[in-house]
């Protein structure tokens, strides 16, 4: 179980594993994932020089080329490496057969069950960047006026979504029923209630020491009440952390609206899917937004964007998300917060310096942001 998943090692832990071999899988995949990834690989070996890499194909490019998305040689590494780095899938918008995404697979076959997405302000956001052009095209208010709207908007956001992740609509168990299509919704106590003990125990460890259980139970009482029930039983035995409820429609205008009010999200697949990416406006957006999927013996991590093919080959592609999901691996995989505290840091000071990708409204590229972080570290 993942009940001390918070937990740092101690510094002379860190050390060893420092100096000796760890073992890393990386898997491109699709689009921008071929040129993001290597960007966070290097970064990550400027922290970890004895890191071992250990190369492997997956995604909608290696299904055409193979028939297989996910080859078995791909899934034997990752077993052995224990760790790895996944780009993006480029997936068919309707069904080919045969194929199947193979970060869904990744995350059911070695029962990743546990997707950790966070959302940090870093004094800088995609709503600055909507509010400042606004501002300068209509110019009915002051800078500085804007500055403090902006502000006021985000002041304090420090959030976490913990996100179950083998279940949900995400099992993949669609069939046909004359002209009728079905999608069979699977949540179990079982799985309830341990990614409610991650989320319990995350917060636990942060200053606020809160978690949101976000469900539909009003319309889904059996699935979403199994949840809900679940969650809340083991949050029983956290007396420390505070709980709330919030219904997944209210939770997303609230991201919208008003991010600073939560701390730890706990919710479904889907649901954490879909706030997970509102939620990341606040922090930057798509570009810049981690995740860690996040098992007993093996973690995957993987950036939110997406393989992005209309910007894919041009070399303008944000690598920060790749970069800070790489630090998600140091911190909860590796066990090593320090690593992680460097890169986070390093990537954070790159952009308040004003090296911005253009996805940021910036002219920074991918290759530019990259030496700007290896510089800072």
């Amino acid at each position: 179980m993942l009940s001390t998943v918070h937990c740092a090692l101690g510094s002379h832990h860190s050390e060893l594993l420092l100096m000796s071999e760890l073992n890393l899988c990386v898997i491109p995949g699709d689009g921008v994932g071929r040129e993001v990834i290597p960007c966070a690989v290097e970064v990550l070996q400027r922290v970890l020089p004895h890191l071992s890499i250990q190369e492997a194909n997956a995604g909608w490019e290696c299904f055409t080329r193979t028939g297989t998305a996910l080859p078995d040689t791909t899934v034997a590494t990752i077993h052995a490496c224990g760790a790895a780095l996944f780009g993006a899938v480029s997936s068919p918008s309707k069904k080919v057969e045969g194929y199947r995404s193979p970060i869904v697979q990744m995350r059911q076959r070695f029962d990743l069950y546990a997707n950790l997405r966070p959302t940090r302000d870093f004094g800088f956001s995609i709503a600055d960047f909507r509010l400042q052009t606004s501002s300068a095209s209509s110019e009915p208010q002051s800078q500085s006026q804007s500055q403090s709207k902006i502000q006021n908007l985000k002041s304090k956001i420090d959030l976490l979504i913990v996100r179950e992740n083998t279940q949900g609509l995400y099992t993949g168990r669609e069939y046909a029923r004359g002209d009728e299509a079905v999608a069979e919704r699977v949540i179990t106590r079982a799985a309830s209630e341990r990614i409610a003990r991650v989320a319990f125990e995350l917060a636990n460890a942060r200053p606020r020491k809160q978690v949101t259980i976000v469900h539909k139970a009003n319309i889904l009482p059996l699935t979403d009440g199994t949840f809900r029930d679940a969650a809340r039983a083991v949050g029983a035995n956290y007396p420390d952390v505070k709980i709330n409820e919030v219904l997944v429609d209210t939770a997303a205008m609230l991201l919208a609206s008003k991010p600073q009010q939560f701390d730890v999200i706990v919710t479904t697949n889907l649901f954490g899917d879909i706030l997970s990416d509102v939620a990341s406006v606040w922090g930057g957006g798509m570009g810049v937004a981690p995740a860690l999927n996040l098992g007993a013996n093996v973690a995957i991590a993987e950036p939110v964007h997406g393989s992005a093919p209309d910007i894919a080959g041009k070399g303008i592609a944000n690598p920060v998300g790749a970069i800070l999901s790489a630090a998600l691996l140091l911190r909860y995989h590796w066990h090593m917060p320090a690593q992680a505290d460097r890169i986070e840091h390093a990537v954070y000071t790159a952009i308040e310096q004003g090296h911005r990708t253009a996805d940021l409204g910036g002219t920074t590229t991918m290759q530019e942001m990259t030496n700007k972080v290896l510089g800072l570290l």
